[in-house]
């Protein structure tokens, strides 16, 4: 019996796939099972043209067998088998795929669906196996063939015996080690966990004898005796609920799916199954779930979407399928159209895989939208539980994604009392209304209470109250709304006034400009600057900030990167029409020192009603007291 060498280029192809290609070692059962599909898709395929393959199609399987004191795992199939020339051709040298061979001779045909293309995921097998035996017949010939190797010295191939066609792979594990108990995959639980994890959904059935225990028949019932017995288990559903047509699968049958596939047992808000057909084709099968999951906003939690080809499972979170902004949608992908190289679990970034990614976020986006449309209720509770993440997607990149998220975003309106859409917003603007007008804050009960909110309430105008850190983030990123300009009404101009009232506003200024000066002198640092405004409705005061960053932002910055956090300028703004403000006008050529107590009393209140802090609340305190007296 002849010793045959692995070629140079195999072998050190060999070496590199058994330490770098693969990450994960579990996965050579994959390829294995994987490799036996494609032999019996082969002879099914010819037994349509080959009346002489006489094949039983209810008797095509994949058979795994444990042999645990002799550490040897086997899987067999009676698929077509290899002649000796093919086994020396397909095994002998990587990247000879026969699988690749016969899908490209059977090209024309539409039906023909074969997984491994590259002829390396045998190869796998020796990450696991000290010896890899191959014993095969090919159908309609005499001979069978054994191929054995330790993927280190090359291999040998010699005549030997098979009942019938197809293969079986023989594999001697390595011994156990610290780092590796390679042991684990004589185990029934794991195997079982394998064969679901990645090939759950192959065609044909998987099967394994299992020990199973039983009621001895003469037992007595009160001592009750068991024995044990093997039985022949498939270990695969084979049918995957994503390749069936729509109409045949019941609501139940989805919501199983999700709770057993996603672990996820609050029912989902929304199933999306679809397809595509063309130069990319695909299935997919997608849940939005009903509640963010406990780690859904840190950096723990995994995105992406399961990603099958033909049935074998690739990836387990193929994040380049699902954009971020998207990151809460669970489900999986199946198409044979995608380019794999060297191996399944290394996926290339080609136009195909882009090609899926954006159909599904097209599907995802469009499906959102009818559910906002037609199903309020229940979109209203997938924001509550996702909403913050729309935002995070409008905001990111540079607003790339906006586009896909604006439409999405629901903020509470003051004057409906409820949350709506900015379309909804802009379709609901009075005649006159030119800007999108929101205020940032704490939350709703104190915005609500704002004297800018007050003055474009009673002038019909309705304001979004944004309360989440990202919010004030939105504007800054979409600029516009259907046309329309967001203005931040704690920080801009309202735009209310008429070129004859900002003159007046302005000669009025130029009249109280030393009270102006006065007001400012007397409260010195504690402000950057003192105006008069028309925008405070029925309120004496109001602190704002001055042009650029909100109170809001200045916050959020201090809490998540104080080192470069600086303070915002602070303006007090007075209304000159407020009885408050006349009395300090009046006070202050009365009595000055008075005056100045008044000035430091209407500055602290705007500091509270805009949720700063007092830089000393005791002196304000006994401000009131001495006012008081």
């Amino acid at each position: 019996m002849e010793k045959m060498q692995f070629k140079a280029e195999s072998q050190r192809l060999l070496d590199l796939m058994i330490n770098s290609i693969y990450t994960h070692r579990e996965i050579f059962l994959r390829e294995i099972i994987s490799n036996a599909s494609d032999a019996i898709d082969k002879l099914a395929y010819q037994a349509l043209t080959d009346s002489s393959l006489n094949v039983n199609k209810d008797e095509l399987k994949i058979t795994i067998t444990r042999a645990k004191d002799a550490r040897i795992l086997t899987v067999s199939d009676n698929g077509i088998g290899m002649t000796r020339e093919e086994m020396e051709e397909n095994l002998g040298t990587i990247c000879k795929s026969g699988s690749l061979s016969f899908k490209q001779a059977m090209e024309k045909s539409d039906d023909i669906d074969i997984i491994g293309q590259f002829g390396v995921g045998f190869y796998s097998a020796f990450m696991v196996a000290s010896s890899v035996t191959v014993i095969s017949k090919k159908a309609g010939q005499e001979d069978a063939w054994k191929w054995v190797s330790d993927g280190a010295d090359g291999y040998t191939i010699e005549k030997c015996e098979r009942e019938y066609c197809g293969t079986d792979v023989i594999m001697t594990l390595k011994p156990d080690t610290d780092d590796e108990k390679y042991s684990e995959y004589l185990d029934e639980y794991e195997i079982r966990s394998l064969v679901k994890k990645y090939s759950d959904y192959i065609r044909y059935p998987i099967v394994m004898e299992v020990e199973k225990s039983r009621k001895k028949e003469d037992s007595p019932e009160d001592k009750p005796e068991y024995e044990t017995y093997t039985e022949l288990e498939t270990l695969n559903s084979m049918v995957p609920i994503w390749q069936r047509s729509k109409k045949d699968v019941t609501d139940e049958e989805y919501e199983t799916f999700y709770r057993e596939k996603f672990f996820d047992y609050n029912k989902p808000l929304r199933i999306i199954h679809t397809s595509a057909e063309g130069s990319v084709s695909f299935k997919a099968l997608l849940y939005i779930p009903s509640k963010a999951p406990y780690d859904f906003y840190t950096k723990d939690f995994k995105r992406g979407l399961q990603l099958y080809s033909s049935g074998v499972m690739i990836m387990e979170n193929c994040e380049d399928l699902l954009p971020e902004h998207f990151r809460f949608v669970r489900g999986i992908v199946d198409s044979q159209d995608l380019s794999l190289n060297i191996s399944r679990e290394m996926l290339q970034h080609n136009r195909q895989l882009t090609v899926i990614a954006r159909n599904i976020e097209k599907k995802i986006k469009s499906e959102l939208k009818a559910m906002l449309e037609n199903d309020r209720e229940k979109y209203e509770e997938f924001y509550n539980a996702f909403g913050l993440q729309l935002k995070y997607g409008t905001v990111s990149e540079y607003g790339a994604h906006k586009e896909s998220c604006q439409d999405l975003l629901l903020y509470y309106s003051h004057k409906q009392g409820k949350l709506i859409s900015l379309k909804e917003y802009v379709e609901a603007m009075p005649e006159g209304q030119e800007k999108i007008y929101f205020a940032p804050g704490e939350n709703r009960e104190h915005l609500s209470k704002l004297p800018q909110v007050e003055l474009l309430a009673n002038k019909g105008y309705d304001v979004l109250l944004f309360t989440e850190e990202v919010d004030e983030f939105v504007p800054q990123t979409l600029m516009t709304y259907m046309e329309k300009k967001f203005c931040n009404i704690t920080t801009e101009d309202l735009g209310l006034q008429s070129d004859e009232e900002k003159k007046q506003a302005e000669e009025k200024a130029e009249e109280l400009k030393g009270f102006i000066t006065f007001v400012k002198e007397s409260l010195g640092d504690q402000v950057k600057e003192v105006r008069l405004s028309q925008n405070l409705g029925s309120y004496p005061a109001a602190m704002v900030p001055e042009a650029g960053m909100s109170f809001e932002m200045e916050k959020y910055m201090k809490r998540v990167n104080p080192e470069f956090a600086y303070p915002v300028g602070r303006v007090l703004e007075l209304n000159p029409e407020h009885e408050a403000v006349q009395t300090l006008q009046r006070v202050m050529t009365e009595d000055p020192v008075l005056a100045k107590d008044y000035a430091q009393l209407l500055c602290c209140q705007a500091q509270l009603m805009a949720q700063l802090p007092l830089d000393d609340p005791f002196a304000y305190s006994e401000l009131v007291c001495k006012l008081m007296k």
